[in-house]
């Protein structure tokens, strides 16, 4: 089997093939081809990925580095596309552009979603196009922020080829699991929303809802990050364990004052961590991956800190920085599709009545059963009122956004970020659209 991920350069590519050197079941991985734009990238990793497979015996998939992207693609059954139009660079100008204004400089949240997504929908698409062309049988995972609309842009090219995935539902289906003394295997997780917003709202173990009984025991939910970052009496009040990312929406004005505070912005953390081990190069045989596990546990580490920081959560569990997320689901989902090896996961797919009140396009994140036929979301309970009226409002600022960036609007653009709660200012958009202007190539050739 020959999987390509998009993206192949990126920082988090040995996690993915960890967990493939750790797959020996039939069908496997094979061939495993990286595509980047960037070849020096490709070749750090592609010496990270040599120290990975020497240590595990010398068996593996393997590894094709490639630059072209349709000859990446040529014979793939899956793709996992994670891409980063305008790299780090590119995000730390989404949260210095937004934080300099006065409001919510983050990656995904915020102005920073609706920025990242500008510049990012054009080249998702011409992916999509070059997937329907090159590789029209293919299965494409997509990692790449913003999940939900980034797949919903893709979906209009390929359908229900496309899915997105995000680890934030099960690393707090996990960490709800061990505050409640269950196997997550054991569990059945009654989550809804969008990417980055969505809510537990029951936990289901032989038939009995244990969520009630966490949310009435602040010790408990205080073993989990969740906990430490909501509060057990927000928690409480709202009956639900929300998404970690809705900490931004929650308690907003506590994250904007966090992040000024701090004096540097995630994405700046991140560019000084990982600058080292990109100006060091590929390195001596045996030596990039012990670089490459290095920078990784301090990015783990560093994960929503100003959020930890600001409502004193502590530091990360051992278990949340051990890594396999993004790169565990989508095995999981690849293996369910190739093998027929019946699951149920968080996934990115077309509504189609599954949350009340939506149309049957807009993607959702949502629980699916997955098999040899593909994703299947199962039925839910409606939103309450509050949790519906974001969900409606971000999926109207994702579909402007989209809209945006394929038309190359600058009036539509401010319109989408004008929209967005986390901004709420015609003035304040502009001001970010305009700084974006100024210092993003990668938007000045989307928007006109």
């Amino acid at each position: 089997m020959r999987l390509t991920i998009l993206g192949g350069g990126g920082f988090r590519v040995p996690l993915v093939h960890r967990a493939l050197l750790a797959d020996e079941g039939p069908g496997r991985v094979t061939d495993l081809v990286l595509h980047d734009l960037d070849a020096g990238r490709l070749r750090t990793i592609g010496r990270v990925l040599e120290d990975a497979t020497r240590t595990h015996g010398g068996a593996g998939p393997r590894v094709h580095l490639e630059t072209d992207l349709e000859t990446a693609l040529a014979g793939a059954d899956f793709v996992f596309s994670a891409i980063r139009v305008g790299g780090l660079a590119g995000r730390v100008c989404d949260e210095r552009s937004a934080l300099d204004l006065g409001v919510l400089g983050q990656e995904t949240t915020g102005a920073g979603g609706v920025c990242y997504g500008l510049r990012t929908v054009p080249v998702a698409m011409q992916i999509a196009e070059t997937v329907r062309r090159v590789a029209p049988e293919a299965y494409v995972i997509n990692f790449t922020n913003p999940a939900g609309m980034v797949t919903e842009a893709m979906s209009r090219i390929l359908g229900d080829r496309v899915v997105g995935i995000c680890d934030s539902p099960v690393g707090m289906f996990k960490r709800v699991a061990r505050a409640l003394g269950v196997s997550p295997d054991e569990a059945v997780f009654d989550y809804a929303g969008l990417n980055h917003l969505g809510w537990l709202r029951r936990v289901t173990v032989a038939g009995e809802d244990l969520l009630p009984g966490l949310l009435a025991d602040p010790a408990a939910l205080l073993r989990t990050e969740e906990g430490r970052l909501f509060g057990p009496d927000w928690l409480a009040t709202l009956g639900a364990v929300p998404n970690e990312y809705l900490w931004y929406w929650y308690y907003r004005s506590d994250a904007v004052a966090a992040e000024q505070a701090a004096g540097h912005t995630r994405g700046e953390l991140l560019l000084e961590q990982q600058q080292e081990f990109w100006a060091e190069g590929p390195g001596a045989p045996g030596e990039a991956f012990a670089g490459w596990e290095q920078a990784r546990l301090q990015r783990e580490a560093t994960y929503m800190a100003e959020s930890r920081e600001a409502t004193g959560a502590g530091e990360r569990e051992q278990e949340d920085l051990d890594g396999g997320g993004y790169d565990r689901v989508a095995l999981q989902l690849m293996r369910a599709i190739a093998r027929d090896e019946a699951t149920t996961l968080i996934l990115n797919v077309p509504n189609r009545g599954t949350i009340a009140g939506l149309d049957t396009d807009a993607v959702v994140e949502v629980p699916c059963s997955v098999d040899a036929q593909g994703w299947r979301p199962h039925a839910v309970d409606p939103l309450d009122p509050h949790a519906f009226g974001l969900v409606s409002t971000m999926k109207a600022v994702e579909r402007t956004t989209v809209q945006a960036a394929l038309s190359g609007s600058y009036a539509t653009a401010t319109k989408a970020l004008a929209l967005h709660p986390l901004v709420g200012s015609v003035t304040v958009a502009r001001g970010i659209l305009d700084s974006q202007l100024t210092a993003l190539p990668e938007l000045r050739s989307v928007l006109r």
